[in-house]
């Protein structure tokens, strides 16, 4: 087979499910992508309350799966390229083998419930083999999903990471129920988050960063708002820099706003409408702490992550 045959990673969380079908430049070895995809089907909807998937979030979910096998079929690609990785609400869902059997059915691959360890690896990845002007020493990558939040340390490859068990989705069911949230309902979810930094910060040495790389939907999201972006666009927020201070003031204000005031905004996507204001909860609560820890004063986000790192990771096996 040609090393520059194309593969698909699909990466399924508690909010969205992505494809990237990508082939590899056989002169500079980087990824060409060919189809990149996103769907909001919020399979993890309620998993946190009941520990179990909705009928209908495993019913979006695979309705989107089957749109998904059109493209990879146009594109050529062999089942023996497509790697489906499922991530924090398959981790947690007790129902999580009528989900996989639904997508054996369409796909023909098993999907991998990935640990939250090897989430932060493949993001690390993504993020740190395409954001240009990195400077030298460790990198601190960020991955905020819908069900957990990865931290992961590393120059090349990871050398400290963490899970936790917090994300956009789970934080908005836990205490941000009300619209806007309350003041009560945000000093709950503040004090959740903070001790689940706390956790982070007692496994990765934040003190040690050079540099704060933010990835998923979550930062890209603030990043484009906090640009004065009309419309979502990523080779803007891709490799964008900004400063955490500034940051923060969009997140407060994204977090204090109705969905209504939200949706005003064009660059959200109306699947997240309803839960960014926790994911930039948890994007300030972690800036400021790793600022305080490290000295860091401005924020990079890319647009590619554990995607990336699943096509990367692909395309290493013929080698």
């Amino acid at each position: 087979m040609s090393l520059s045959a194309p593969v698909a990673a699909i990466d399924c969380g508690t909010n969205s499910i992505r494809l990237l079908i990508a082939r590899r430049d056989e002169t500079t070895g980087a990824l060409v992508d060919l189809d990149r995809r996103l769907e909001m089907v919020r399979l993890g909807l309620g998993v946190d309350r009941t520990g179990r998937f909705d009928p209908v979030a495993i019913e979006r979910t695979l309705e989107a799966a089957r749109r998904y096998r059109e493209l990879i079929d146009h594109h050529g690609v062999a089942p023996a390229d497509v790697r489906f990785v499922a991530t924090s609400a398959t981790r947690d869902a007790a129902n999580r083998d009528e989900f996989i059997g639904g997508i054996q059915q369409i796909l023909g691959v098993t999907p991998e419930v990935i640990s939250g360890g090897e989430e932060a690896a493949l993001s690390f990845r993504g993020a740190v083999s395409t954001v240009p002007g990195l400077p030298e020493g460790p990198r601190l990558v960020v991955d905020i999903g819908g069900g957990s939040t990865e931290l992961v340390l590393g120059t090349e490859t990871p050398t400290h990471r963490i899970s936790l068990d917090i994300g956009s989705v789970r934080l908005t069911e836990r205490h941000l129920v009300t619209d806007p949230p309350t003041a009560e309902e945000i000093a709950a979810a503040t004090a959740d988050v903070d001790a689940m930094v706390d956790e982070a910060a007692a496994a990765v040495p934040l003190q040690q960063a050079t540099a704060l790389i933010g990835v998923a939907g979550t930062v890209t999201t603030i990043t484009a708002v906090a640009e004065g972006l009309q419309d979502y666009r990523p080779d803007v927020t891709h490799g964008a820099t900004l400063r955490i201070d500034d940051v923060e003031k969009v997140c407060r204000d994204l977090l204090s706003r109705t969905r209504a005031q939200r949706a005003e905004h064009r660059m959200i996507h109306p699947g997240r409408i309803d839960v960014i204001g926790a994911g930039a909860l948890i994007w300030s609560r972690i800036m400021d702490r790793v600022a305080t820890a490290s000295g860091i004063s401005r924020t990079r986000t890319s647009e590619h992550d554990i995607l990336d790192g699943i096509a990367l990771d692909l395309l290493d096996r013929r080698i």
